[in-house]
């Protein structure tokens, strides 16, 4: 009895001293998940009142998902580089153009145009195979090409900005930029979507018109593409290690939307869940933004070793994100539910929205927490770069895991009800 009581006793002790031992990484990162869940929250209010919207472009809910995840993945794998190469002095932490930042800038650019082109395809495919109705493919194309070009203009400048600005003012970048350009790229990614659609009506009243604009889009892509392949080893290297890996994570993000699209009934008739989404997704994806970053620097400073079992500096790690997502998850579920009943829409319920963000959270890191730490020794140990590599993987199977399960949480929970 007195060796148990001596354990509890030190484990009890551990935990705090655990915590004030990672109070300022808990401290950063809680506050780029809050900035995060409010970027999130807008991005949630547009598409809960989105429902004009999805009802009379069919399909548009599937690429919605796929789009939000390729900003979080393009301009979070530029914020972990640029993180990277800040530590290790590769990049003057004064904001000057140079070779590696150009590099970067132009590979994010067309990266962001190339996963565009493929995700509308997939997206019309997808439709196709289920048998959904969708509009055409050359609307597809112009929607998500238009809204990666708009997108685009905005991510790449806040996204040097907040990398340069945090690491000059001694935040580390790996706790803070992701979940922000995260919760940026969410709220910025439909908004986007609205205006390209607009465009597309626009477009609509000249046939002409319309075939130039989409075969100039296309001329644009196709030529960036080549000059980004042909600029420099640096860019050739980010564009060659990151098109395939974002190519699979488009696929997966198209799937996610599959799965909405397959539920879009449930979520027109229960807006808390339909603002939920963007909160649930983002935060994740945050969540396991920070993870991934960490893990990556860490394999890259040699404070982790990338070893088949996950020890110390990796465990810590695990706990943090445990630590946050306790939080964070209810804190969301409150906030969805609170925002629908404020505007006079139909939710589920207080209770009800805080179990079902909280179930599926932990479940969803469970989970994510193994595949993350695999693909990150994994690319290291093949000397591939994790930077290129652990985000847009993780982060993808983060936003397709994560309606799968939230759908699947809720359906549960409030089907219990009945």
């Amino acid at each position: 009895m007195k060796t148990k009581k001596k354990k509890i006793r030190s484990s009890l002790s551990t935990f705090p001293a655990f915590i004030k031992e990672h109070d300022s990484i808990i401290k950063e990162s809680f506050i780029a998940l809050l900035i995060c869940a409010l970027g999130d929250l807008f991005a949630g209010l547009i598409l809960g009142n989105m429902t004009f919207f999805l009802e009379t472009f069919p399909g548009l809910i599937v690429i919605i998902p796929g789009a939000i995840g390729m900003r979080g993945n393009i301009f979070g794998s530029l914020a972990s580089r640029l993180s990277t190469n800040l530590h290790i002095g590769m990049i003057s932490p004064k904001f000057e153009f140079s070779k590696e930042l150009n590099d970067n800038i132009v590979s994010s650019f067309v990266l962001t145009l190339f996963l565009s082109l493929f995700l509308a395809i997939v997206a019309k495919l997808f439709c196709m195979l289920f048998n959904y109705d969708s509009i055409s493919l050359m609307d597809f194309i112009l929607i998500s090409c238009i809204a990666a070009i708009i997108s685009n203009l905005i991510m790449l400048p806040f996204t040097m900005f907040i990398s340069f600005r945090s690491f000059s003012h001694g935040w580390d970048p790996d706790n803070v930029t992701t979940p922000i350009i995260a919760a940026v790229g969410d709220l910025f990614t439909l908004p986007a979507i609205i205006a390209s659609v607009f465009v597309l009506a626009f477009l609509n009243q000249s046939f002409l018109i319309k075939n130039i604009v989409f075969i100039l889009i296309i001329i644009l892509i196709i030529v960036a593409c080549i000059y980004a392949v042909k600029r420099s080893e640096e860019s050739r290297k980010i564009f060659s290690q990151s098109a395939p890996v974002l190519l699979v994570c488009s696929f997966l993000g198209v799937s996610a939307g599959g799965v909405l699209n397959g539920s879009i009934e449930t979520l027109l008739t229960n807006h808390s869940l339909l603002t939920l989404l963007p909160l649930f997704s983002g935060v994740s994806g945050s969540l396991i933004s920070i993870l991934s970053a960490r893990l990556s620097s860490g394999l890259h400073y040699g404070l982790i070793e990338p070893l088949k079992r996950p020890a110390g500096e990796s465990i810590h790690n695990f706990l943090i994100c445990y630590i946050l997502a306790v939080v964070m998850f209810p804190l969301i579920g409150f906030i969805a539910e609170d925002s629908t009943q404020i505007l006079g829409l139909i939710g589920v319920g207080f209770i009800n929205i805080i179990l079902i963000s909280l179930i599926s959270g932990i479940i969803l890191l469970t989970l994510m927490i193994f595949v993350v730490y695999f693909i990150s020794i994994t690319s290291y140990n093949r000397d591939l770069d994790p930077d290129n590599i652990v985000i847009p993987i993780s982060t993808s199977l983060t936003d397709m895991i994560s309606s799968m399960t939230l759908i699947s949480v809720s359906l549960l929970i409030l089907g219990a009800l009945i």
